[in-house]
């Protein structure tokens, strides 16, 4: 077995021995290939509803059940990842890899309980807000566009709301639709609670 591997190894440190150029290039163009649809094969099925409920079935999944972005009246339901992972690939890899200590938290127990999770929901919350700030509501943008709001058709605190705050850029949709999916965390010391 051993002298198998050194004999393979030996072929693959001097490849030009044995296989030609184009052999080579063509080879590692198709392993490309196949690398690339494998991980966006992956980082596409960690944006699925599954993988998210996997870990927050007992918290924050159930919390958007009740909404408007879960049951509404046109059957267009968002998932986790319309909110929570920007689109454009550049954005979504960042996100992923911001995400992956929120994956830690759970692997190390930090959060693997709705008691653990509370404790910690204000901070999370927080961060969220500030990503989503920091982005001018990317997420939300995504679905909701402003240009097409038909203000006749929201209250009056709405409308006033968007066609003033909105529309200058003074606020982003996060800045008054904090807990529009979720349960808000305790609001003491938030701005604007």
């Amino acid at each position: 077995m051993w002298q198998w591997i050194k004999k393979w190894w030996g072929i693959i440190r001097s490849p030009a021995k044995y296989f030609s150029l184009g052999f080579l290039t063509l080879g590692g163009f198709i392993a490309g290939i196949i690398f690339w649809g494998a991980f966006n094969t992956g980082m596409e099925l960690t944006n699925t509803e599954p993988f998210c409920v996997s870990c927050h079935e007992n918290n924050v999944y159930q919390e958007i059940q009740g909404t408007i972005h879960f049951t509404n009246r046109t059957g267009v339901r968002a998932i986790c990842s319309d909110c929570h992972v920007p689109h454009n690939w550049t954005d979504k890899m960042a996100r992923k890899m911001q995400a992956s200590k929120e994956v830690w938290a759970w692997i190390t127990g930090a959060i693997s309980t709705k008691e653990k999770f509370d404790a910690r929901r204000l901070h999370m919350a927080e961060r969220e807000w500030t990503r989503m700030k920091k982005n001018d509501s990317l997420e939300c943008r995504n679905c909701h566009e402003f240009s097409y709001m038909d203000f006749t058709r929201q209250s009056s605190r709405a409308s006033t709301q968007h066609s003033s705050s909105l529309a200058d850029g003074s606020k982003t949709c996060i800045d008054c639709h904090k807990g529009i999916a979720h349960r808000l965390p305790n609001m003491s010391g938030v701005e604007g609670f």
